[in-house]
């Protein structure tokens, strides 16, 4: 609590009052009490010590230190570093030539020292509240910010024990690479040292949906694993308890260096190393002890990581683990057993995880009971020894490999047709701090109620809040229009009130260009997976009614497949015969799949929904030409009208103007067409449109130089305000029947910014 109040607010130090009047409640020690608020305050100081420090300024020159958590992808070398004022930053390195990225990928960069010229730059803000956000990231990891390099010349390596280790563990990566065949590698590289760089992205969907994403990461139960291992393995060579438990101590931390140091290793490495020196010191240190040393040590080492989610995550499901004893020794089936543990975790942590992912896997409960024991007592053991034999006899492993590949191979098949089993993940969208309080509470009451065989009390705190959870998303009597932050693209959703329906026009993507091979990045980036799916699962929307396609461009409709891949879409409209454009092939044949209404629709078709009112403008003809054949789209609720353009040019924007004029004019808000070239906002359609707002969709430093500084000037001289999603993120606009209100990504972050000071 006094490292959160050091990072957010010193008044959350309040709630030592009603913890403390708790403890006197169960009747704790008074020294216990009076030691917790007094320990609090120097935690709190100490941690704003830290923080100051990062506040101070980065030279534009400097010493910089690379350490372990890296990645090379595409023509990025991005990575924490530390610099020689002790500073940690998120340094980035873009490689000029093929050559130079093949040197930097054959080293282990870990504790190699660079003199550097570069510059300290803000992170980009996120695409909307709900997006990634590189500045907590940043933030979360104890680093100052990004530091981008301009000029680098090598110094020096470190020899220090770490860096040592690092190299171990590149060289470990880099064996795999070369002895495990392709199918194998990034499942070794993750279960052995922690490496998920190299995970399909599509496998890794898969494994979120059953919800055994913990299974592909080394966690506690891997480390317990390999110590039974290890110390079994001792006990056979004949080597005593003691000096087994001694080597396996030192081996601990070893490993989880080379098993990359994650939050769950270190958390299990801790526990264990504290229980065994506790045995050695004849003295008995329960779990729950262990764990809560393990915390402070760790957050008294980096007190940022408290906002690690993986942190998080790992310490609540231990806890729940070690506090459901009772419930977990209810029964000596084994299968009963295996179900009431990823019951207990999975419910006390969903709260959490509906939190930061906005939905919870519905199959994870049954889903575990088969792929836990798989995965640790059988992929687990058998990379383990692959990984072995590879070291030592090499045509064993080949041997073994051509039997246990095409296991591998079908186990990953089947996980792929259970994910595409429907109503697997249940959206929530993202409750409030008091509804996920509330929601843990009932959780913990549940257990209560368990133990004691009151199954139906049971149920009901548990289903309550989580009912609850589930309808608060469509409590508003509003309508709601958010214009996406996708980059250089349009996405914008229309929420009805109380969400009777929900509308999506365009889904953003990107325009891609060839590029030499050693360019692309291992993963493209996905518009639509990255930004507005998670926004539409961050606000629970779970249903799209109408899914509109404005016209056929990559930057309009590339994201649609994501889209469709994770949320129910009932019916898509298009342009007439934009179909037929290539860049529609795979939307096609999804849709076709998936039999999704699929419809073409022209200018004159209109619709009403109680209050809200839609009509298409556009297109008036069935020949397909381009940007002029864009779907407009206009929305009128109560007095305020809404003009959705597409990228739509001067020459649609004038026959819009001849066919509609009476119906433009006095526009609420309009999004400018063709995201502001000088090709459209023609001056007679901003006179007669009159918008009170305009958006201009686009990307942040764009190829094109969009909105154009000829147009930015008419709409100035025209005194129509303008806002800019690259300059501003997402916005999102409140409207009623009297009035409409606008907050921007913006804006959201600076409010959290004062709240916090």
């Amino acid at each position: 609590m006094a490292t959160l109040a050091a990072h957010l607010n010193l008044w959350l130090l309040g709630l030592l009052i009603p913890f403390n009047l708790f403890l006197w409640w169960k009747k704790e020690s008074y020294w216990m009490i009076a030691a917790l608020v007094i320990i609090s305050f120097p935690t709190v100081f100490y941690t704003s010590q830290i923080l100051q420090h990062r506040e101070q300024p980065i030279p534009k020159e400097t010493i910089l230190t690379w350490t372990d958590d890296y990645t090379i992808n595409g023509t990025k070398l991005r990575g924490f570093a530390k610099l020689e004022n002790g500073s940690k930053v998120y340094a980035v390195l873009t490689f000029q030539s093929q050559k130079e990225k093949e040197k930097y990928e054959q080293v282990s960069l870990s504790g190699v020292i660079f003199h550097v010229k570069g510059e300290l730059v803000k992170p980009t803000l996120p695409a909307h509240q709900y997006a990634f956000s590189m500045e907590n990231y940043i933030t979360s990891h104890g680093a100052q910010g990004i530091y981008e390099i301009d000029q680098t010349s090598y110094v020096n390596r470190e020899h220090s024990i770490a860096a040592r280790l690092a190299q171990q563990r590149f060289t470990v990566k880099k064996h795999i690479e070369n002895t495990f065949p392709k199918s194998l590698v990034a499942e070794a590289q993750a279960l052995i040292i922690g490496e998920q760089e190299n995970v399909d992205q599509d496998l890794n969907r898969a494994y979120q949906k059953l919800g055994i994403t913990h299974l592909f990461a080394i966690s506690g139960l891997h480390v317990a694993l390999v110590s039974i291992l290890i110390y079994e393995l001792f006990l056979r060579l004949h080597i005593r308890r003691e000096h087994a438990t001694f080597i396996i101590m030192m081996a601990l931390p070893i490993y989880a260096c080379i098993a990359g140091g994650a939050p769950s290793v270190w958390r299990s490495v801790l526990v264990v190393e504290m229980v065994m020196l506790s045995k050695l010191w004849s003295s008995k240190l329960s779990i729950d002890d262990a764990l809560a040393l393990s915390f402070i040590g760790l957050v008294l080492y980096q007190p940022s990581i408290i906002f690690q989610i993986g942190f998080q995550l790992s310490y609540l499901a231990t806890v729940a683990l070690i506090y459901s004893g009772t419930i977990l020794q209810s029964t000596s089936n084994t299968i009963l057993q295996s179900l009431y543990i990823t019951t207990v975790c999975q419910l006390l942590v969903y709260p959490l995880l509906i939190y930061h992912f906005f939905e919870v896997s519905l199959s994870s409960f049954l889903a575990n009971i088969i792929f836990v024991p798989l995965f640790s007592f059988i992929i687990l053991p058998i990379n383990i020894v692959l990984f072995i034999l590879t070291l030592l006899f090499q045509p064993i492993a080949q041997l073994l490999f051509f039997v246990y590949e095409p296991f591998r191979v079908l186990i990953t098949k089947v996980i792929m047709w259970l994910q595409t089993i429907p109503y697997q993940m249940w959206v929530t969208g993202r409750p409030s701090v008091i509804i996920c309080s509330i929601a843990f509470i009932g959780v913990l009451v549940a257990f209560v109620c368990f133990e004691k065989k009151q199954y139906k009390r049971a149920i009901c705190c548990i289903l309550m809040p989580a009912i609850v959870i589930h309808i608060a998303p469509s409590f508003h009597r509003d309508v709601r229009i958010t214009f996406l932050n996708v980059g250089q693209g349009d996405s914008i959703i229309i929420e009805s009130p109380y969400r009777k329906n929900v509308y999506v026009v365009d889904t953003g993507g990107l325009l891609r260009f060839n590029q030499d091979q050693w360019k692309q990045s291992k993963h493209e980036y996905e518009v639509g997976r990255r930004i507005v799916v998670p926004y539409l699962k961050g606000r629970g929307i779970r249903v799209v009614n109408k899914l509109m396609l404005t016209h056929a461009d990559a930057d309009h409709i590339e994201g649609a497949e994501e889209v469709l891949e994770e949320i129910q879409v009932k019916e898509i409209h298009i342009s007439p015969n934009s179909w037929e454009k290539s860049v529609m092939y795979d939307l096609i044949e999804l849709v076709k799949k998936e039999r999704i209404p699929f419809k073409e629709k022209m200018a004159g078709e209109k619709w009403r929904e109680g209050d809200v009112y839609f009509e298409y403008l556009s297109p008036i003809d069935t020949h397909y030409e381009g940007n002029n054949d864009s779907l407009v789209l206009l929305f009128k609720y109560g007095s305020f009208k809404l003009l959705l353009t597409g990228d739509l040019e001067e020459e649609g924007e004038l026959r819009l103007v001849k066919n509609n004029a009476r119906s433009l004019e006095h526009l609420t808000i309009l999004k400018a067409g063709h995201h502001g070239s000088k090709t459209s906002s023609s001056e007679p359609f901003l006179k007669t449109t009159k918008p009170l707002l305009t958006i201009f969709s686009t990307g942040l430093n764009n190829r094109y130089g969009h909105p154009n500084k000829e147009i930015v000037e008419r709409y100035n001289n025209l005194k129509l305000p303008t806002l800019n999603t690259a300059e501003v993120g997402s916005i999102e606009v409140t409207v009623t029947k009297n009035q409409w209100d606008i907050i921007t990504t913006l804006q959201l972050i600076e409010m959290k910014k004062a709240l916090s000071n």
